[in-house]
């Protein structure tokens, strides 16, 4: 079981981002998440947005750099993976 985050590259409100995931489950994402200061409202489907300014606290906690590629590939095998919606919601 393993947490991973990937470089601080995606830009969005005026910061930089990394994405924070698990490769084991989601409840290993939020432990590690909260431990580390996250706030719940961070996760985002099957991850967290990180802002550059906490990278190093989330490596210094024990989650493994890994490029962007690769840590799709592994929440991807984890079977973790939850693709934004693509198409016409659903109506009731």
């Amino acid at each position: 079981m393993t947490v991973y985050i990937d470089p601080p590259v995606w830009p969005g409100r005026g910061y930089l981002w990394s994405h924070l995931v698990s490769d084991a489950s989601f409840d290993e994402l939020h432990a590690f998440a909260a431990a580390i200061g996250c706030p719940r409202r961070a996760f985002d489907r099957d991850h967290y947005d990180v802002p550059s300014a906490r990278y190093d606290d989330a490596v210094t906690a024990g989650a493994v750099e890994v490029g962007s590629k690769e840590l799709l590939r592994r929440l991807t095998e984890a079977g973790l993976r939850r693709p934004k919606r693509r198409g016409p919601a659903a109506s009731c």
